[in-house]
This record gives structure tokens, C-alpha cells and sequence, in this order.
């Protein structure tokens, strides 16, 4: 007869517990359903707060016009089962404040005004400088005693990452610094 570790009696018994109470807890959905029907569209989506590096999951509510409308600890997620604490439960505000900017604001070298300035100038500006630090900072070959090896680097520009990047985040940006050449990848949970 074959042994169960301690974990799979756990998980075996959970199985069993929960198919038990589907049908009664199907039921009680399907009847409240009739009662309360909603009256707009809510969307959830599963995602980290941005404030620590501790990854904590949140489940966000979204109203018909995109606007966060709730935010709830992730009880899926090994970091925080669920838990929140203040400030991840204020992330509503990020969206939802009035002193969000909505538009670029450019503050000239040696100016002490801001001016607002259209998404494709700042783009293309930054595309510009990117390219610009990296031909003016770009390393091909270094001398290795009396050969020269190839390592087609930039130093002259740093990715440094934070806790609000996910997997997917920090994969698109090494993808781009590693196209770049660029050697500097940091995280701030590690400096």
C-alpha cells in the first residue's frame, strides 16, 4: 500500500471538502445572483504592488471607464495569501488622483518652468539621447593582454529595476539593455 506524505493527505482532503460543498455553494451563487443584479460592468485583474520589494499580490477592480474602483489582497499569491497593508490598499489612489499627471511635462536644462510638450516629442526625444549616450559611449573590442576581444558593450547607460516590475516587465528590459549593450542591470532589492 503506498505511503501519503503529510501533504498529500492535506491536498487529497481539501479535494474531497471542496467537492462536497460545490453544489450548495453553486446554488446560493445562482440564487443571490437574481436578487442583486449589477448595474455596470466590473473587471478584476490579478497584479503586485508597487510600493515594497515583498511582491504582495492584489486583486483590482476596474469600473466601465477603466478607473481603479477596489483593491483586494490576493489570497493566490504566496507573498502576502491575501493580507494587505496600508499602503497597498491605497493603490486606488494612483490612478485615481487628481494630482495625476496626464500629460508630459519638459523642464528645459537651466530652466525653472515646465512646459507641456506632446507623447511623440517625448519619445522621440528620448530615443534620441538613448541612442546618442550609447554611439558616444559604446565599447567594441577591450585589449585582453596582446589580443583584442570583441565585447560590444555601452557604460555610459544603467537599467535599474524596482519592485513594481514584474517577470514580464524585467524580461522586456533586459531583452532591450541587453540589445543596447547594456552591462548595468541592477534591482533595488539588491543594492
Amino acid at each position: 500500500m503506498p505511503q501519503l506524505s503529510r501533504r498529500q493527505f492535506l491536498q487529497v482532503t481539501a479535494a474531497v471538502s471542496g467537492s462536497l460543498l460545490l453544489p450548495s455553494a453553486a446554488q446560493a451563487a445562482g440564487s443571490s445572483s437574481l436578487n442583486f443584479p449589477l448595474h455596470k460592468r466590473v473587471g478584476e485583474a490579478t497584479t503586485i504592488c508597487p510600493y515594497c520589494s515583498c511582491g504582495c499580490g492584489l486583486i483590482v477592480a476596474t469600473d466601465e471607464t477603466g478607473h481603479i474602483s477596489n483593491v483586494e489582497g490576493d489570497p493566490e499569491n504566496p507573498m502576502n495569501r491575501g493580507a494587505l497593508d496600508p499602503k497597498s490598499i491605497a493603490v486606488r489612489q494612483l490612478s485615481n488622483s487628481p494630482l495625476r499627471l496626464h500629460r508630459v511635462m519638459y523642464r528645459a536644462p537651466g530652466s525653472d518652468k515646465w512646459e507641456e510638450k506632446s507623447w511623440e516629442w517625448a519619445i522621440s526625444e528620448i530615443a534620441k539621447r538613448v541612442k546618442k549616450t550609447r554611439d558616444q559611449s559604446f565599447v567594441r573590442t577591450i585589449k585582453v593582454g596582446d589580443k583584442d576581444v570583441t565585447v560590444n558593450r555601452t557604460e555610459g547607460i544603467a537599467w535599474l529595476g524596482g519592485a513594481a516590475n514584474n517577470n514580464e516587465d524585467c524580461y522586456l528590459a533586459v531583452k532591450l539593455m541587453r540589445s543596447l549593450g547594456v552591462v548595468y542591470l541592477e534591482h533595488q532589492a539588491r543594492i
